[in-house]
């Protein structure tokens, strides 16, 4: 299958990932891959903030898997620093494959690296497949989340 590179995100590798944000029933609700300009703005933004580490997954100069991991300082749990990963993907022919693991533990490591002291993460409702995917992974589903749209 190639080797695989996790590497910081480009402003070229945009289209793609926005293509993977796209790619599910949740994601073709709210994202729109035929306008980039909110995502190139984002990207600015994010690659200007040393606490956001926006990644591709690149196999044989393709981009195949995403994630943004946030680095949160804190006063609760003794100051504990934590981490947050979102927007996890990966493309629909890597599926299967242990990239999403790969992304996950590069994710973990990164944040020891970082002095974090807690990894955490949502995951849509629906999405009973990634559930078990991270208790496979050894993350628990200890709490409640809520939002609130704004």
């Amino acid at each position: 299958m190639g080797d695989l590179v996790i590497r910081p995100t480009t402003e070229d590798d945009i289209p793609a990932v926005v293509a993977m944000l796209a790619d599910d029933p949740l994601g073709a609700q709210r994202e729109s891959p035929d306008d980039l300009a909110p995502y190139l703005a984002a990207y600015e933004r994010l690659s200007n903030d040393p606490n956001q580490h926006l990644v591709v997954a690149v196999r044989n100069d393709r981009v195949v898997g995403t994630l943004q991991l946030t680095i949160v300082p804190g006063l609760s749990r003794r100051g504990a620093t934590r981490s947050i990963i979102e927007g996890v993907r990966i493309d629909a022919a890597e599926r299967g494959s242990g990239l999403g693991t790969q992304l996950i533990e590069w994710a973990i490591d990164e944040s020891r690296r970082q002095g974090c002291h807690l990894v955490q993460l949502t995951s849509d409702k629906t999405r009973t497949d990634a559930h078990r995917f991270y208790e496979r992974l050894g993350f628990s589903a200890s709490h409640t989340g809520f939002k609130l749209q704004l």
